[in-house]
C-alpha cells in the first residue's frame, strides 16, 4: 500500500502565537499547501495585520476573524452594563452571582450623566437605601433558612453556611438595583467583538459608551487589525429614537409574573417527523411530509420514541429539533431576567427596564419581618425613577431593583426550550426562574404533548407550589 500522510491533530497555543497570526494560519490553508504549523512559522506580526487589512477589512472576508479569540475581564461594572456586554448571541460569559455572594454598601455605580444635576442627591440617596436594606435583611433572613434547615453534625459554620447561602441570599437580592458593581469575563472572537464594541459604542449610557473604548483600546492589544474599524453605528442611535415615537402613548401596565405562549406550528410534530426522515433520505422536505401521512399512530411513535426517548442525564436532544419553534411572551422579575438573558440560543426581545410594572415580594423577607422595609425600598425605587425618567428614562434604569418585573418577548426552537425548562426548573435553580421554566414546560406540553413528553423535568413540581411557597404577593 502506498505511503499516506498520517494524522495529526494539535493545537496553535495563544501562548506561542498571537490571535491574528491564528487567524491568518487557518485562513492561509483555504489556498496553501503548507501545514498550519509551517503557515504559522512563516508568519509575523506584520505579514499578519497586512493579511487582514487586504482580506478582512478591504474584501469583507470578517468570517476570518472568527478563529482570533480573546479573553476579556471586566470588573467594577453596573448589572445594567453587563445587559449590554451579554446581549451577543456567539461570546461566552461568566459573571458575578448575586446568589452566592453578597453586596457590600456603596457597591453601586454612579452614572457621569448626574454629575452636576439636581438629581444626584436623589440617586445616591436611593441606592444607599436600597443597599442599607439589602445589608439588614441578610442576617433576618437567614434566621428563618436556618429553621428549615438546621446544621449537621458535625458540619463547620463555613460549609453551613456555603449550603444555606443561597437560600436566603435567594431572596434579599431582590433589593439590588441595576447600579450594583460586578465582575464578568467574556470569551469572544474578533468578529462577534468587532460588532459588540459598535454597539457599545452607540449606546445611551455613557458607561457602556465607555467600556465599548476600553474593549477596543484593551482588544488592539492582542488583534490591532482586527477591531481597529470598530465605531459608532448611526443606525442603532436613530433606532431607539424612531422606535419610542412610535412607542409613545401606550401606558405600561402593571402585572404578575406571566407566561404566554404566543405562537407555535400546528403541525409541529409532522413537521418534525418528516425532518427525521429527510435527513436519511434523498427525498424532498414535501416527499418526507407526505410519507410521515402513510405511518400508523405505532409507527409515529417510534419515529418520535427515536427522537426524544433514551437521553441520558446529559445529552443534548438532535438539532432536529430546532425546526420546531414558540414565541412566548414572559412577565418575570428583574433578578430572574438576569438569568434567562444568558440562554442566547434564542431570540430575545426585553423591554427597556423600568419601574412601573409591579414587583415581586419574597415570602422569606416577609417571614423574617422584612416587609415593611422591602415595600418601603421599593417604593421609594419607584418614585426615584420616575423622576429620573422623565429627565433620563436611560440612566433612571439604573435604580430599578431586581425585584420589579420586566417583559421579554422570546422566539426559540424546541431544543433550546428544552435546554432552558430543564436547566432552570431544577431544584437549585432561583425560584422566580423556576416558576416560568416550568410554565413554559407546560404550555408547551399543551400544545405539543408528543413533542415535550421527553423534558427531563423534576418529578411531582409544579410551578404553583413554588410560587405559592417563596412569593407573599406578585
Amino acid at each position: 500500500m502506498p505511503d499516506r500522510p498520517a494524522r495529526e491533530i494539535y493545537l496553535l497555543s495563544p501562548s506561542e502565537l498571537s490571535p491574528e497570526t491564528i487567524a491568518v494560519a487557518f485562513a492561509k490553508t483555504s489556498r496553501s499547501s503548507l501545514s498550519f504549523r509551517e503557515i504559522a512559522e512563516e508568519l509575523t506580526a506584520e505579514s499578519s495585520a497586512e493579511f487582514h487589512e487586504r482580506w478582512v477589512v478591504g474584501y469583507g472576508h470578517a468570517s476570518v476573524a472568527e478563529h482570533a479569540v480573546l479573553h476579556i475581564a471586566f470588573e467594577n461594572i453596573s448589572r445594567l452594563a453587563i445587559e449590554s456586554i451579554e446581549s451577543n448571541r456567539l461570546a461566552s460569559y461568566t459573571e458575578k452571582s448575586t446568589r452566592y455572594q453578597t453586596w457590600d454598601a456603596q457597591s453601586y455605580y454612579f452614572p457621569d450623566e448626574l454629575e452636576g444635576t439636581p438629581y444626584q442627591e436623589l440617586y445616591s440617596e436611593i441606592c444607599d437605601q436600597l443597599f442599607r436594606s439589602y445589608r439588614e435583611s441578610l442576617k433576618p433572613v437567614r434566621v428563618v433558612v436556618e429553621r428549615l434547615h438546621t446544621r449537621r453534625d458535625g458540619e463547620s459554620e463555613s460549609r453551613y453556611d456555603g449550603r444555606i447561602r443561597s437560600k436566603y441570599v435567594d431572596a434579599c437580592r431582590f433589593y439590588l438595583p441595576a447600579a450594583s458593581l460586578a465582575n464578568v469575563g467574556m470569551t469572544a472572537n474578533a468578529r462577534v467583538l468587532e460588532h459588540a464594541i459598535r454597539k457599545m459604542l452607540s449606546h445611551p449610557l455613557a458607561e457602556v459608551r465607555q467600556i465599548g473604548e476600553q474593549v477596543k483600546q484593551v482588544a488592539q492589544a492582542e488583534t490591532p487589525t482586527l477591531v481597529k474599524y470598530a465605531e459608532r453605528v448611526p443606525y442603532l442611535e436613530n433606532l431607539v429614537t424612531s422606535l419610542n415615537q412610535f412607542a409613545d402613548g401606550l401606558e405600561p401596565r402593571s402585572e404578575a409574573a406571566s407566561v404566554r405562549l404566543l405562537s407555535y406550528e400546528e403541525e409541529a410534530l409532522p413537521t418534525l417527523l418528516a425532518a427525521g426522515i429527510f435527513s436519511q433520505a434523498g427525498c424532498t422536505m414535501a416527499e418526507a411530509r407526505a410519507r410521515v401521512e402513510t405511518l400508523t399512530e405505532a409507527e409515529r411513535r417510534t419515529l418520535l420514541a427515536a427522537l426524544l426517548d433514551n437521553l441520558d442525564k446529559f445529552d443534548i436532544p438532535a438539532r432536529l429539533l430546532e425546526h420546531v419553534t414558540y414565541t412566548f411572551e414572559v412577565t418575570l422579575d428583574q433578578g430572574a431576567y438576569f438569568e434567562l438573558k444568558r440562554h442566547r440560543m434564542m431570540t430575545q426581545t426585553p423591554q427597556v427596564l423600568r419601574a412601573d410594572l409591579g414587583y415581586a415580594v419574597p415570602r422569606l423577607l416577609i417571614e423574617a419581618g422584612q416587609g415593611e422595609a422591602y415595600h418601603r425600598a421599593m417604593t421609594s425605587a419607584q418614585d426615584g425613577f420616575e423622576e429620573l425618567a422623565a429627565w433620563n428614562p436611560a440612566v433612571a434604569a439604573y435604580l430599578v431593583p431586581n425585584g420589579f418585573n420586566r417583559r421579554v418577548l422570546m422566539t426559540l426552537n424546541l431544543r433550546e426550550a428544552y435546554h432552558l425548562c430543564e436547566l432552570r426548573s431544577a431544584e437549585n435553580a432561583h425560584f422566580s426562574i423556576r416558576v416560568m421554566a416550568l410554565r413554559m414546560a407546560e404550555l408547551i406540553h399543551q400544545v405539543h404533548p408528543e413533542l415535550a413528553q421527553g423534558m427531563r423535568l423534576p418529578a411531582g413540581t409544579d410551578w404553583r407550589q413554588i410560587e405559592e411557597a417563596h412569593f407573599d404577593r406578585l
